[in-house]
């Protein structure tokens, strides 16, 4: 019966003893870690053009025109044209080619002289400025004309200045100025002038 009583004894107290370490136990447990939400990325806004103006384009032209034959006054009229070329962006720098057709019906001198249409091929080279090019351009130009009541045709030169901006990567706008001469039109002893001022509408692929 005693050593009953001491089992017993014993056993309580080693009851005891484990309930007393139990919160100390709890403490030390270490506390669960809450992870932030992974939030994605948001994607960038699409940008409007790269400034790379290497490729090709095709466009459209629309604006006026003003031309004069020796000795006779100058006068003007509206033009529609087309235009394509390649470019090629060397950084800063930008090279190309292109080829033109302006069509328009505009009076010579003070008969019934006509200046018709003038074809362009030409070279350009101009400053890339990021969303803007700024350009120079010459070349071999081909005009036909009625003079005197005959059709005929002549080759001259064209040169001038434009510019272009791109509305995004594909569309762009732009203005062009150009001073088209030919020298004894068609071996008639003429000369022709013409100062073309034209908005231009591309599509660069």
């Amino acid at each position: 019966m005693v050593t009953f009583v001491k089992s017993l004894s014993f056993t309580l107290a080693a009851g005891a003893l484990g309930l007393a370490a139990l919160p100390a136990l709890a403490g030390g447990l270490a506390k669960p870690v809450v992870e932030a939400p992974v939030i994605a990325p948001m994607a960038p806004a699409p940008t409007i053009a790269n400034g790379d103006w290497t490729g090709g384009w095709a466009g459209m032209s629309f604006g006026g025109v003003k031309a004069d034959e020796t000795g006779g006054p100058s006068k003007s009229s509206g033009l529609v044209g087309v235009r394509g070329g390649y470019d090629y962006d060397f950084g800063r720098y930008v090279l190309g080619g292109s080829v033109g057709y302006d069509r328009t019906d505009v009076g010579l001198g003070v008969g019934t002289d006509k200046l018709k249409d003038i074809a362009r091929i030409s070279v350009r080279g101009g400053v890339d400025l990021g969303q803007t090019l700024v350009y120079g351009t010459v070349g071999a130009a081909r005009a036909s004309a009625e003079l005197g009541g005959v059709s005929r045709h002549d080759t001259g030169w064209s040169a001038g200045i434009g510019a272009d901006y791109r509305l995004n990567d594909r569309w762009t706008v732009g203005g062009e100025l150009l001073q088209n001469e030919f020298k004894n039109f068609g071996g008639t002893g003429t000369d022709i002038k013409a100062t073309t001022a034209a908005i231009n509408v591309g599509l660069r692929f």
